[in-house]
């Protein structure tokens, strides 16, 4: 039976992050099974208000640009009213609001519960969001429960995109109603790969026989970029042959820029491709995070063949459940993290094993078929 999907997402492409990403790729999967889907998320870029693009209908509500784009807040304006009174003459079913602490989150909440539609809530963090001063940090903890207190007003039923969101739910006096776990399209993937030629080692002159770590994602505090940075240089002091790609923008772009080095390469914000081809020729991916939901960046790794060294945060533990399917750290200190990248580097015959079985893992629990099914029996 076709049905009409309404996602509302604060952020959406082409602004690119993790919680972007899953609604483009829920968006789709359902698609693909006979549904309609609108997302309602953000004009924080004069994008039209009103579009159509890969069969998905997306509405823009006017908001303010702050934290750098971090946090959009919705302007109750004309053109906010006019976009709200054309959503209502919509007719959905079901409506998913992705995360549960933008104010856009507790309009998409609202809007449901006044139009008499059945929502679901599901959430993508593990810790209270961060801007690096504890100050604010602890004024942006307070406002978080505030806000999702008011979302529970309007909304019962949550998930989480891992196990971690779902322990991370309880602090807020939410029992969860299940997992809908971030995922990737592995065939999309695999395809992109086949159609693109290996590129990054041979423009920067790096021999096949160097090993290559590489960082893809935003560049933010909260994903351990500057402890990643610390301890790669102190791994390139012993072992000269190694380099270390950083793909991604945000505000730690000039801090990047300043430690550039030979071995050490900013690349910038990089196509969803590049990336992938970035990927294809890396040895191990480290995302050393101490806030994530569960990585998109992780699971792309896997399916391109990287060993993945990251900090239990998420849904790593989901994703490696021993080391035998990769490298799992407590934290980010950069002793740890440097120790955990060497081991690595020196255990080759270790790497290969876990690359296969951490692919042959995520095909069998973290694939847009899976969760948009599930999404599908929810109605």
């Amino acid at each position: 039976m076709r049905k009409a999907y309404c996602i509302f997402s604060a952020q959406y492409l082409p602004h690119m992050g993790g919680v972007e990403r899953y609604t483009y790729n829920l968006a789709k999967k359902l698609i693909e099974l006979g549904n309609t889907v609108t997302v309602v998320t953000s004009n924080l870029q004069n994008l039209p208000e009103y579009e159509r693009m890969n069969d998905i209908s997306i509405y823009r509500l006017p908001a303010f640009n702050l934290l750098d784009g971090r946090y959009p807040v919705l302007k109750c304006n004309g053109d906010f009213k006019k976009l709200h009174h054309r959503l209502k003459q919509e007719k959905f079913d079901f409506v998913i609001v992705n995360t549960r602490f933008y104010i856009h989150s507790v309009y998409g909440q609202w809007f449901a519960k006044t139009c008499n539609i059945q929502v679901i809530t599901i959430d993508h963090g593990s810790s209270h969001l961060t801007v690096g001063n504890p100050i604010f940090d602890a004024l942006g903890g307070a406002y978080e429960h505030v806000i999702t207190k008011i979302g529970q007003m309007f909304c019962k039923d949550y998930y989480g995109v891992s196990k971690a969101c779902i322990d991370w739910l309880k602090h807020f006096h939410i029992k969860a109603k299940g997992i809908l776990y971030n995922s990737v399209d592995v065939e999309t993937i695999e395809e992109i790969l086949k159609k693109n030629e290996k590129k990054y080692r041979a423009a920067y002159g790096i021999d096949e026989n160097a090993l290559v770590i590489t960082f893809t994602g935003r560049l933010l505090p909260e994903k351990g970029v500057p402890q990643l940075i610390s301890a790669f240089e102190k791994i390139q002091e012993r072992y000269e042959n190694t380099y270390l790609f950083l793909a991604g923008d945000g505000p730690l772009e000039e801090f990047a820029s300043a430690h550039k080095s030979t071995h050490l390469i900013p690349l910038g914000r990089q196509s969803f491709e590049k990336v992938l081809v970035l990927l294809s020729e890396t040895d191990i991916f480290c995302l050393p995070s101490f806030s994530e939901g569960f990585s998109t960046s992780i699971l792309e790794a896997i399916v391109c063949r990287c060993y993945v060294v990251t900090t239990e945060r998420g849904g790593a533990r989901e994703t490696f459940p021993t080391d035998e399917y990769g490298t799992v750290i407590p934290d980010n200190d950069v002793g740890i993290l440097t120790k955990a990248l060497a081991n690595a580097m020196n255990s080759p015959a270790k790497r290969e094993k876990a690359v296969k079985l951490s692919y042959s893992r995520l095909k069998d629990n973290f694939t847009w078929d899976i969760v948009a099914e599930r999404v599908n029996k929810l109605l």
